[in-house]
């Protein structure tokens, strides 16, 4: 049975959704089976696999509040192993139709639990705010992942995000852990990028990925080219494997490592091999999970 992974953090502009696409397409390419699950009315996490979300006829609006059966709006990517639920601007009216049904913070939860078997890791975009959607996507994770900015504020915005786990274990999901914080946009110029890096060691040593994601143009652009960050830099690779090392060991040092057999590629004239060999991060098509 799959693993459910919440990216969550109540502030915006920490690297979520990136950390999400990019860790999610490495689960791919180490050929685990990863569905995205888009529940951020941005639609960022859609756009950033290869989307357009003015082009999506089903969502994660319609599963979550329209009875839609999930396996009807899951797409796949250019990614062999990578699938997504889209989001719709519509899904920014699903906290409001949400308040009128029984166990509204279950809604997520039960329509996942239905197809978890059929995946290796499901990854859940939150908004960046605390209301239904995203105690939707804390009750329905069995972790969660929380990406922090190294400025002072993400700081506090990590203290309030802290507390509300804390609610959603006491009254809604007992079994809710953290996998782990990371730090990301570090700029190792600064003073004060340091001393965040301290600050968080400190409190969360035993939480806190040792790989630490530097400021990055080209991580900056992937999302705006709809292309995962493999294609570019492979600072999310050493996250990745820093994350599935205990589960698949030897598969990152053998023939099949990302870095060789599956599809890494050290610069963008590489990576238009890759392309030709995939569809276009255009390309979808529905698929059936059975």
């Amino acid at each position: 049975m799959g693993k459910i992974v919440g990216f969550c953090n109540q502030k915006g502009g920490t690297g979520k959704t990136t950390s999400l696409v990019n860790i999610g397409s490495y689960f791919a390419l180490a050929k685990k089976k990863t569905l995205v699950v888009d529940m951020d009315p941005q639609a960022n996490a859609t756009s950033g696999v290869g989307l357009d979300p003015n082009d999506v006829s089903l969502g994660s609006y319609d599963v979550l509040v329209g009875d839609v059966i999930p396996q009807k709006a899951i797409v796949s990517t250019s990614l062999r192993y990578l699938y997504v639920l889209p989001a719709t601007a519509a899904l920014a009216g699903a906290e409001i139709e949400l308040i009128s049904k029984e166990k509204r913070e279950y809604q997520l939860r039960e329509i996942l639990q239905g197809i978890k078997e059929n995946f290796d890791y499901i990854l859940i975009d939150s908004p960046p705010s605390l209301g239904l959607l995203t105690l939707n996507v804390l009750t329905a994770s069995d972790s969660i992942l929380i990406p922090i900015q190294c400025e002072y504020y993400a700081l506090e915005g990590l203290s309030r995000l802290l507390e509300t786990i804390g609610l959603i274990k006491e009254r809604l999901n007992p079994a809710l852990d953290i996998e782990g914080i990371i730090l990301t946009m570090a700029d190792f110029r600064t003073r004060l990028t340091l001393q965040v890096i301290d600050e968080v060691k400190r409190h969360f040593p035993e939480k806190t990925f040792k790989t630490i994601i530097p400021r990055n143009i080209k991580l900056s652009e992937s999302p705006s080219f709809g292309k995962p960050i493999y294609l570019y830099d492979k600072h999310c690779y050493n996250l990745t494997k820093e994350i599935l090392k205990e589960e698949i060991k030897g598969v990152y040092d053998g023939e099949e490592s990302i870095g060789q057999g599956i599809g890494c590629v050290d610069s963008q004239e590489t990576a238009s091999g890759v392309l030709e060999s995939e569809r276009s991060l255009g390309d979808t098509q529905r698929i059936n999970l059975y």
